[in-house]
């Protein structure tokens, strides 16, 4: 069976902006009936937290007298967020096998608004992730030693970050011939970022050659910057004199930029493109 494409009309921002809702209204709603997918997603991240934190923290020594558990937080924090990504590829190529994009084709809807409702849905799920990790960490035996409102930044970085790597897998999400392949396809963009970062050691432990890499990963700025936000450095630890890691801040939201304006067309055109 095919289905007609009906024509959109013309209505500005205000119609993107009323059909993204409606689409994230949509994918809440998807997640609230069916909780076990989301409980299945965090569950991994908690499960990092005992591993590096019971198994593998006593052979780190993040240097300084510094607890590991406070540095380790912080890169757990990053990595979450950026797995979190893949929940976004997924809905979409599960959207894509199932017929369900063809369907919103056949209504008089923006075409933009389904991965931007896409997106700004995850947003929830990221949070609601970020929530449970502190409410880990401090069972662990993370502390927040600096002030609340450096708290309130470092989550707001954490979302905006994930905002925008939400849009690297939602492209990949389109690209991706089916929900199995995403997986695989995602970890060949994440699993470098995350494991060749600071997020789970320090930088001066990689070869010298990983180096400049680890320095310059945006996985291990956004890192650095809660960790600032948090008050879990120390004077004690040498930070690398990259401009990446003196101002780690600065530099994520350079790359919460760069990723918004390549991969929003990006994906955009390429759902359009499928839905054609």
């Amino acid at each position: 069976m095919t289905t007609t494409a009906l024509p959109v009309p013309h209505r500005g921002r205000t119609r993107v902006f009323t059909d993204s809702v409606v689409i994230a209204k949509r994918n809440l709603i998807k997640i609230i009936r069916v909780p076990e997918v989301l409980v299945f997603v965090l569950i991994s991240p908690i499960m990092f937290v005992l591993l590096f934190a019971y198994v593998f923290g006593g052979a780190i020594d993040p240097g300084g007298g510094v607890n590991y558990r406070e540095f380790l937080i912080g890169g757990i924090f990053a990595q979450t967020v950026v797995f979190g990504a893949t929940f976004t590829g997924a809905g979409l190529a599960e959207d894509m096998q199932k017929g369900i994009i063809d369907r919103f084709r056949s209504l008089p809807m923006s075409r933009s608004a389904v991965l931007i409702g896409r997106t700004v849905s995850d947003i929830a799920y990221n949070l609601l992730s970020i929530a449970i990790m502190a409410v880990t960490g401090l069972l662990v035996g993370w502390r927040m030693r600096g002030s609340f409102l450096d708290a309130v930044a470092g989550f707001l970085l954490l979302l905006v970050f994930s905002y925008a790597f939400s849009w690297i897998m939602a492209y990949v999400g389109l690209l991706v011939p089916s929900v199995e392949v995403i997986n695989n396809a995602s970890f060949v963009v994440i699993m470098p970022l995350t494991f060749v970062s600071n997020a789970f050691v320090p930088l001066e432990s990689f070869p010298t050659f990983l180096q400049y890499f680890v320095e310059w990963n945006p996985v291990s700025a956004v890192t650095q910057a809660v960790r600032e936000f948090f008050g879990n450095t120390n004077p004690s630890i040498p930070v690398s004199d990259a401009w990446s890691m003196q101002h780690p801040t600065a530099y994520t939201l350079c790359w919460v930029v760069l990723i918004l304006v390549i991969f929003m067309p990006l994906s955009i055109g390429r759902y359009k493109r499928a839905v054609r």
